[in-house]
This record gives C-alpha cells, sequence and structure tokens, in this order.
C-alpha cells in the first residue's frame, strides 16, 4: 500500500546517517534521517512516492487538516492556534509596514487567512489536502490545491506557517515562492528545529521528526542556506508553545501517557536552554527578498 523511493535531488555522497525513527501516527513503519553536510539537513529516507504520500495523512489525529477539539491534544493544538493567529497577523503588518496582500502556502483550514482576510489584508492560499480546502471554503476562504492554479501575480508577503518540510520537491517549491515574492517583499518561514532540547531529549522518538510527512528537517544554520542567494535573513524569532506541545505528543509516543507533567517540565527545559543556546523547538525566520 506505501510505495517509497530514495531522494535523487540531493548529493548523496554527502549524506550521513543521523538516526532511526518510525510514523507513529499511520503506517508504524521505519524510516531513517540522513544528514545533508552541506545543507545542514536531515532528509527523510526512503522518500514516500507522490502518489502514496496522500495516504500517510489519513489519519483523525492529524490535526492540521481539521478543526477538531476531540481530545487535549487536539484542545490544546487549537487553543495554541488561536492564540498564534493573532501574532501571526501582526507580525506580517509589522515587517510588511502595512496591510497588503498575503499568499499562504500549506494554508490548512484557512484560519490564519481568515483572520488576516478581517483585518484588512488581500488573500490568497495553497493546500493540496481536499478536506481542508473544504473546510475552508465553509468558512468563506477558497484555497488553491497546487501553485499551477496560482494566477501570475507577486505578493507583499508570502508564509509557509509549519510547510516547508512537507514540500516534496523542495527546489521547485523555493523557485515559485521566488517568482510570485516582490521585491523587497517578506517571506515567512516556520519550522521545527533538530537541534532543540526536546529533539534531542527525545530522539527517535521526538514528535516534530513526523516522518514520512516531515520529507525536510531544518537546523537554523539549514534554513538559512536554503534562502541565501536572493533573500536577506532580517529576524529569527522562537515559537515557545510548540516545545510543550510537541513534548506531549514526543512523550506519547515514547511511554503512551497521554498526559505528562514530566513533558510539560522537558519542554520548559528545552525554552530555558533556548534562552541560551538560541536554539529553540521551532522558530519563525523572516527573510527579505533582495
Amino acid at each position: 500500500m506505501f510505495h517509497v523511493e530514495h531522494h535523487s535531488d540531493l548529493n548523496k555522497q554527502s549524506e550521513t546517517l543521523f538516526l532511526k525513527t518510525k510514523d507513529f501516527l499511520v503506517s508504524g513503519k521505519t524510516f531513517e534521517l540522513h544528514w545533508n553536510a552541506e545543507k545542514d539537513i536531515l532528509l527523510t529516507s526512503p522518500k514516500p512516492a507522490a502518489e502514496a504520500l496522500p495516504l500517510y495523512y489519513q489519519s483523525e489525529s492529524y490535526i492540521s487538516h481539521t478543526d477538531s477539539k476531540k481530545g487535549l491534544f487536539d484542545k490544546l493544538y487549537q487553543w495554541v492556534k488561536s492564540y498564534s493567529l493573532g501574532k501571526k497577523v501582526r507580525l506580517i503588518h509589522k515587517f510588511n509596514g502595512g496591510y497588503g496582500s498575503v499568499l499562504d502556502v500549506g494554508a490548512g483550514t484557512g484560519e490564519f487567512l481568515k483572520r488576516a482576510q478581517s483585518k484588512g489584508w488581500e488573500i490568497a492560499g495553497i493546500e493540496i489536502n481536499e478536506l481542508a480546502r473544504d473546510i475552508s471554503q465553509k468558512k468563506g476562504i477558497p484555497l488553491l490545491s497546487s501553485w499551477e492554479h496560482l494566477p501570475e501575480k507577486q505578493f507583499d508577503v508570502i508564509t509557509l506557517w509549519h510547510v516547508i518540510e512537507h514540500l516534496p520537491d523542495l527546489d521547485e517549491a523555493l523557485l515559485k515562492i521566488s517568482n510570485h515574492l516582490k521585491r523587497n517583499g517578506v517571506l515567512i518561514i516556520a519550522a521545527p528545529n533538530f537541534n532543540s532540547y526536546d529533539a534531542k531529549h527525545y530522539s527517535q522518538f521526538w514528535a516534530a521528526y513526523d516522518v514520512p510527512r516531515h520529507l525536510w528537517h531544518f537546523s537554523k544554520k539549514g534554513i538559512v542556506r536554503l534562502f541565501r542567494r536572493e533573500m536577506k535573513l532580517i529576524a529569527v524569532r522562537p515559537m515557545l508553545f510548540d516545545s510543550f506541545y510537541v513534548s506531549l505528543l514526543s512523550e506519547k509516543y515514547k511511554t503512551g501517557r497521554t498526559f505528562s507533567l514530566k513533558a510539560l517540565w522537558i519542554g520548559l527545559l528545552s525554552n530555558l536552554s533556548g534562552m541560551r543556546s538560541k536554539e529553540y523547538s521551532s522558530h519563525t525566520y523572516l527573510f527579505k527578498k533582495v
């Protein structure tokens, strides 16, 4: 049922085995993470074939494609998401210097775009998952299914909130982003950080590896290297809630416990460690096209 293929777009000779982990959500299959020294990123191997990749998202537990509030993790996720939406909209307003047009790639159920639109932004979004698009449509936020359906226009701001790690063809996506971002436009990337304290503590159980839905895994250095040719890094912000949510889910994968005070402690330790090392569980990166 699940077919896989190996990456072919990066230099295999520069890769070494980093660790082995598994898909805790859907298939239970084991995957390897290979470190690409040149880019300082990890690659999920074997990479699912394009036609099989959607199968790994077919789970009621995959919260980013639903608005579910059934269990503890769902409620926690939705609470944090609601709180974060306001911060995200204020962030794009600040770094754009006012209102404008925003393209959200991997828009999920459309909540960010809905909030941005209510504040005066011209919006557009891309989401490949049909269920998520349907939910967004019911909110009055229509989403496109692919880059190919996007009009030939450029945007003031492009956002990818925990999306870049999911993109099957990273090189093509980076080209599309560059083509659709205005000169001096703002690019915002949110991504987990495999150099964080919680990532090292939980190792193969770290929920933010989320193989094989996450095809790529980034360090701070790796993200900057991806965009250094055309984008200037202007700010990096920690995502403080991520360490708690990810640690709770990681502890569940490791011990089977749905809730754990230990996980909250690890999340706190990760943020305290990040204050010294600047290596948080997740970061938001802000670039300007030059």
